[in-house]
């Protein structure tokens, strides 16, 4: 069982920079695909970027790529997503997902192992 928790979520302005944490516990998740997903009010739970168990490989949704990027630090049992250039539309829940299968980087929600509980993102002005 792998516990995840999200963190550094916040109001931005538009243009501003945000950096997301995902916490896990209970376990390693070195052997895990991680990935982060997103859901605006109203909006389905959307995938917005994955990285490979060894921090290789990355996938983004096309709405975020250039602009976002995944990481990880498996020595720390944690992963990251640097948001930069923020939009008005990136404003949702972030949450993060750890998927067993190690090779994977564009994660459907049906690969998903374990969801945190997700981190607020507001970008406004």
């Amino acid at each position: 069982q792998v516990q995840l928790e999200e963190s550094g979520g916040e109001w931005v302005h538009p243009g501003g920079t945000l950096r997301l944490s995902c916490a896990a516990s209970g376990r390693r998740i070195s052997g895990n695909a991680m990935g982060w997903f997103r859901q605006a009010p109203g909006k389905e739970r959307v995938f917005v970027a994955g990285i490979n168990a060894r921090g290789q490989e990355t996938s983004y949704a096309d709405s975020v790529k250039g602009r976002f990027t995944a990481s990880r630090d498996n020595t720390k049992n944690t992963v990251y997503l640097q948001m930069n250039s923020l939009k008005p539309e990136d404003s949702a829940i972030y949450y993060c997902a750890s998927a067993m299968n190690p090779f994977i980087v564009t994660i459907e929600a049906g690969d998903v192992d374990w969801w945190g509980k997700g981190t607020l993102v507001t970008v406004s002005s």
